[in-house]
């Protein structure tokens, strides 16, 4: 018999992310389904806030609507997660997996709160109020797969918190000048100031701006580089399969930083994303990633984590 929330949960990971789509197939095949229905409500939930289909598109909304989809999300999200039968293939993929791994509920919640903090036009005044913001979006995402990937050792967390918070550095790396357009600012507003930008969208948009912002840009991917060192000496707390297909994704999206620092102040002419051959390398390098922490760092106790911003 199909199964039509897992069918409906591949079908979004397909359209949704290339780079992530890649490496689940690394996954054991139980961790590669519970990934895919995990995404798709994280994806749901986003493209729900932004009037957007995977991504892709733009539906003008009004506050009040944003509001309103916002309770949405928070009524159905809390109503999953009691049990309660779901007939939207979103929140019944959701449910599925939150309640075969005991998520906590307020990590979801969690995340939810981070579209609020969108909603509300959020000013990200310092590196700090960026580091919330990138874990409501993806440093509690990072933590909610390591428990789909059976981890509950709590340093282990910490390291898969790491991952989505450089993870989520790189995005806005990626996609300020898009953002800015769209009327949002997640570069730190004091880092920007002493760049000589208004922290303003309009001011970061502007292309007269753009050699500064790149130079902040670039700071902001430093910043990253510390969580995806901490990140790598996770992997040797996770199932052999699981620490290739997150050594892979981890290898992609430092690349995409490294392109964004690399590319200078015209970088975002065009999204900037990592080639299949480039993919392929990077893919195989993560491959002998995991196996030198699987094989040869297991036993060993990892080295302390450096005093970075936590919240698990």
């Amino acid at each position: 018999m199909t199964d039509a929330v897992l069918a409906a949960s591949k079908a979004s990971i397909v359209k949704g992310s290339k780079s992530f789509r890649s490496a689940s197939r690394l996954f054991e095949p139980e961790v590669r389904e519970d990934a895919w229905l995990l995404y798709a409500w994280c994806r749901a939930c986003d493209d729900e806030i932004d009037g957007q289909d995977h991504g892709f598109g733009h539906e003008e909304l009004t506050v009040d609507e944003q509001k309103r989809r916002l309770e949405r999300l928070y009524d159905m999200t809390r109503r999953a997660m009691t049990g309660e039968p779901m007939s939207d293939p979103t929140f019944a993929a959701f449910q599925r997996v939150a309640l075969r791994h005991r998520l906590p509920e307020r990590w979801a919640i969690d995340m939810i709160d981070g579209f609020r903090m969108d909603v509300e036009h959020h000013d990200y005044r310092t590196m700090d109020d960026v580091m919330a913001y990138c874990w409501h979006v993806a440093g509690v995402v990072g933590v909610m797969m390591a428990r789909v990937m059976g981890v509950t050792d709590a340093e282990v967390l910490r390291r898969a918190q790491d991952l989505g918070l450089a993870f989520q550095l790189t995005n806005i790396s990626r996609d300020v000048i898009e953002d800015a357009q769209g009327g949002r600012v997640y570069l730190p507003a004091a880092w920007l100031r002493e760049a000589g930008v208004e922290p303003t969208p309009e001011a970061v948009a502007k292309p007269a701006n753009r050699d500064a912002v790149h130079a902040v840009t670039r700071r902001l991917l430093e910043a990253a580089e510390p969580y995806y060192d901490s990140a790598r000496d996770g992997l040797r707390g996770l199932p052999f399969r699981s620490s290739m297909a997150i050594a892979a994704a981890r290898g992609v999206y430092r690349e995409i930083g490294r392109k964004v620092a690399r590319g200078g102040p015209g970088v975002w002419k065009q999204r900037v994303s990592v080639g299949r051959a480039m993919k392929l390398w990077l893919f195989g390098r993560g491959a002998l990633i995991a196996i030198w922490t699987q094989v040869l760092d297991r036993g060993k106790a990892p080295p302390p984590r450096p005093a970075l911003w936590t919240r698990v």
